[in-house]
């Protein structure tokens, strides 16, 4: 018995094995998943399987957004603006002009929802990124539940390209050692040439190329943004043209061009010399004539009063007026020289034969910006740090405005202009912040030429406008992660239906507390606390706030508020917003601006007492990333080698031209300089040279009660000079340059150095404490 036994279990081994032998290896071994062909002893015995290889047609669409910065309603040509846009008006002859097209009155919002399709407070992005809470709503991050319209077309095969401004990434993330969740390489880009912050020094920006921090205006006197940017289309479209012109490509362009500071070639401005000097209340007179014989508003419309807070033009004086007339003369300047380079792209894209089946959507994050406040401004970080500009120190700089000695911006009269028919401006959610233009060009696919479109659009409508005409569809689940739905609705309706009716029949809005909701025609409407854009100081009772309401099927300018006369009408549309902000996670609302920047600052910043940085990779960090030093106590120490012959160069900077503070070594002597916006500098020098070999080099920064400080330096633990600093910027140094150590890229802080500043001597670490 116990012999069969044996000979049974036997026999099943044996048949276990042919069993095993026969099933196909390709099946057992995970390196041979997905083969299908066969494989023998001998080659010709095996099969081969070859991967399919994904091919196009050719004919799919391509798509370049062209996304423009604070540009206002009327500052286009064909939207009747006063500044020659040849480019721009030949896109819209050749295409749809839309008149109805509205956005969320901000940067970092408009530039999330335009490619993920969703209500800003949906995906994090209630308002600006530096300005975020610890809420769903303003998180200052779009969470990966809401991937943007990009990575749905990178994964159908579209070659994709993100350049220009990306302002959406947290500040404490824009650096080079990541994590780059954030980042538009993460967002569906295949590549990305970028500059990660709300504005950029037109001729020495800080710039991303991939992860990779560069400065490609260094050694090129000539340099210019909007050149750069085009150049870079260029490089990338004719080269995919020239490697496989049959795949189809996804564009994403987004210039510096037409945010502060209004930046351009000398002869862009000179051109426009003597042009405004009729002043912008004349301005909003001629933009308003020239869109009504051009039918980009009803006829009919009604030309908006000019807000209390602008001045009249005529009740300037002479010196007032020649130097906002200068302002407009540089933005008109910057806007012809911008149209230029959308020139030179299009020209490309006809000599590679893309152009008639390449979806062109040339737009603005919002409205034009009245954050040049009531004098406009040679710093815009006074701006940003609430200060107003006196007029003298902006005549000073009357020759060289427009240039890069200036960090420009114009006086919010002329974004009032800017903003023809309509009243307000940037921030606020009256039509000037959100009604912006809206071109749409493709004559693959839009048979009318030259018309106005007049459905009411958002800027969430774009995203599955661009999934429609590409014909992809929506991804329930990208890289295994559950995706929200789209809040936007395709436009595309309307490219061949001109009288179609309204698809998107409710939209609210919310920024910084100003509210207001669309239904049905009708729009209800509030300005928080009366608080301007150039004003970002104040908290003010949210249930003081008086509401406006108005048809706008029948008024479309904003112009006849009718709240007394349909009470009832106007509490309805008060409890929709209601309903709408709670849906879309757009409690809890908070006024204090200057404390949510700060509170970023809290949560993200690095929370050390004392920061120790090695060169050389200790650089390009950002300012929100950076030692929080500003009018606190603190203490800079630099452990160098002087070699013989003595050494020079930055030890750290942050900031830049336009305000920031710098340790240097000059003329064999220890430097500290606080650069007070670009207005007033402090210059602490050490009295005696510096030794050589190994020497210890200490800046002591001790503040005052009225937040001045006084300076003290000192070497090997000798002090050897004090100074006072009498000027500081209690916020932002900048808004785009960065903390160096060991040299100072981007524009220098001191005009002591050149950008060549890198320390010549052995730095071996410095080391920031906060005392």
């Amino acid at each position: 018995m116990k012999n069969y036994l044996i000979l049974l279990c036997s026999a099943f081994l044996i048949f276990s094995c042919q069993t095993k032998q026969e099933t196909s290896k390709e099946e057992e071994d995970p390196r041979m998943a997905g083969f299908k062909g066969k494989i023998a002893k001998t080659f010709e015995d095996s099969v081969e399987d070859w991967p399919e290889v994904e091919t196009f047609t050719g004919k799919d669409p391509n798509v370049l957004i062209i996304l423009l910065d604070d540009v206002g309603y009327g500052q286009l040509g064909p939207y009747g603006g006063l500044t020659e846009t040849p480019n721009i008006d030949k896109l819209a002859k050749g295409g749809l002009l839309y008149n109805n097209f509205h956005t969320t009155a901000l940067c970092s919002p408009s530039r999330a929802a335009i490619l993920a399709g969703r209500n800003t407070h949906s995906i994090g992005m209630g308002s600006h990124a530096l300005s975020a809470m610890g809420f769903p709503g303003y998180a200052g991050r779009v969470p990966m539940e809401a991937q943007e319209v990009t990575k749905i077309a990178q994964k159908g095969g579209w070659t994709t390209y993100a350049l220009g401004k990306w302002d959406h990434t947290p500040g404490f993330q824009t650096h080079q050692i990541g994590p780059y969740t954030y980042w538009p390489t993460n967002d569906g880009f295949d590549h990305t040439y970028t500059f990660m912050a709300a504005d950029a020094n037109n001729f020495t920006p800080v710039m991303y190329a991939g992860h990779e921090p560069i400065e490609p205006s260094r050694g090129n006197p000539d340099y210019h943004l909007s050149t750069d940017l085009s150049n870079k289309a260029t490089h990338y479209l004719t080269g995919q043209a020239s490697i496989d012109p049959d795949r189809p490509f996804f564009m994403f362009w987004a210039p510096g061009g037409m945010h502060a500071p209004h930046h351009a070639p000398k002869e862009y401005i000179e051109k426009y010399k003597g042009k405004f000097d009729m002043g912008w209340d004349e301005a909003r007179k001629e933009i308003h004539k020239r869109q009504l014989e051009l039918g980009v508003i009803p006829a009919g419309s009604a030309l908006t009063e000019r807000n209390k807070e602008i001045p009249a033009w005529d009740s300037l004086t002479a010196d007032e007026k020649r130097m906002y007339a200068r302002q407009m003369e540089a933005f008109a300047g910057q806007l012809e020289h911008l149209d230029m380079e959308i020139g030179r792209m299009l020209a490309t894209l006809e000599r590679i034969g893309k152009l008639d089946n390449t979806l062109i959507i040339l737009t603005s994050d919002n409205g034009a910006s009245g954050e040049g406040g009531l004098s406009g401004s040679h710093n815009e970080m006074l701006i940003v740090n609430s200060q107003q500009t006196r007029l003298e120190e902006n005549l000073d700089r009357y020759d060289e405005w427009g240039s890069e000695a200036t960090d420009n911006h114009y006086h919010a009269g002329w974004a009032l202009a800017g903003n023809t028919p309509f009243k307000y401006f940037k921030q606020t959610v009256h039509n000037g912040g959100i009604k912006d233009p809206l071109i749409v060009h493709w004559p693959a696919g839009i048979k009318g030429k030259g018309e106005v479109r007049n459905q009411y659009h958002h800027i969430i409508d774009i995203a599955p406008t661009i999934l429609e005409v590409l014909d992809l569809d929506f991804m329930e689940e990208i890289d295994g992660i559950k995706q929200m739905p789209i809040d936007g609705g395709s436009f595309a309706y309307s490219f061949n239906a001109p009288d179609a009716p309204d698809q998107h029949t409710t939209q609210y809005y919310e920024m910084y507390g100003n509210r207001a909701i669309y239904k049905d025609g009708w729009k209800a409407v509030t300005i928080h606390g009366n608080r301007m854009p150039w004003d970002f100081a104040g908290t003010y009772p949210f249930d003081d706030d008086v509401w406006e309401l108005y048809n706008v099927k029948e008024d479309f300018t904003e112009s006849n508020d009718l709240s007394q006369k349909f009470p009832e009408k106007l509490e309805d549309l008060k409890a929709a917003w209601e309903e709408e902000a709670w849906k879309y996670n757009v409690f809890p609302l908070y006024d204090d601006l200057g404390a949510r920047f700060s509170n970023v600052a809290k949560i993200y910043a690095p929370q050390r007492k004392e920061f120790v940085f090695y060169p050389p990779g200790a650089v390009r960090i950002s300012e929100p990333y950076s030692p929080p030093v500003k009018n606190k106590n603190h203490s800079i120490t630099a452990y160098v080698d002087m070699p013989k012959e003595g050494a020079s160069g930055v030890l750290v900077a942050a900031g830049g031209l336009y305000g920031g503070y710098t340790l240097y070594v000059k003329d064999n002597r220890l430097v500290y300089e606080y650069n007070a916006y670009n207005e007033d500098r402090f210059t602490i020098k050490s009295k005696t040279a510096l030794p050589k070999g190994e020497v210890v080099l200490k800046a002591v920064y001790d503040v005052n009660e009225d937040k001045t400080a006084v300076v003290t330096l000192f070497v090997n633990g000798e002090q050897v000079g004090q100074g006072p600093v009498n000027r500081t910027h209690p916020g932002q140094y900048s808004l785009s340059e960065t903390f160096d150590v060991g040299q100072d890229t981007g524009t220098p802080v001191s005009k002591h150095f050149t950008r060549e500043n890198k320390f010549t001597g052995n730095l071996d670490r410095l080391v920031v404490t906060l005392k």
